[in-house]
């Protein structure tokens, strides 16, 4: 069992920055990766990024150079740092590692 919990939304005007994080506790192995994906209304989830336990990392082609995954190993923690926010940014971040996804953090940007 895995649980996962993300923290850091809020709102923030377009152009501005938010870190969001994911604490990962239980059965957690140093081989898994681990996931951001968002769901904004009316729409399906859709993958934001993914890093590897060696570091790899991969990005939607609507977040890359403006959002960055980054992990700490010995803490079990994931981050987000997402900078020159927009309003389609919009969405309910979550966090995912396997078949395990945390509840989700909100994410507004808006003037």
């Amino acid at each position: 069992q895995v649980q996962l919990v993300e923290s850091g939304g809020g709102v923030v005007q377009p152009g501005g920055s938010l870190r969001l994080s994911c604490a990962a506790s239980g059965r957690i192995f140093s081989a898994d990766a681990m996931g951001w994906y968002r769901q904004a209304p009316g729409k399906q989830r859709e993958l934001v990024a993914v890093i590897t336990n060696g570091g790899i990392t991969r990005y939607a082609d609507s977040v890359k150079a403006r959002f960055t995954i980054s992990r700490d190993l010995p803490k079990n923690t994931m981050y987000l740092q997402m900078t020159n926010l927009k309003p389609d940014d919009t969405a309910v971040y979550f966090c995912t590692i396997r078949i395990y996804w945390g509840q989700g953090t909100q994410v507004t940007v808006s003037s």
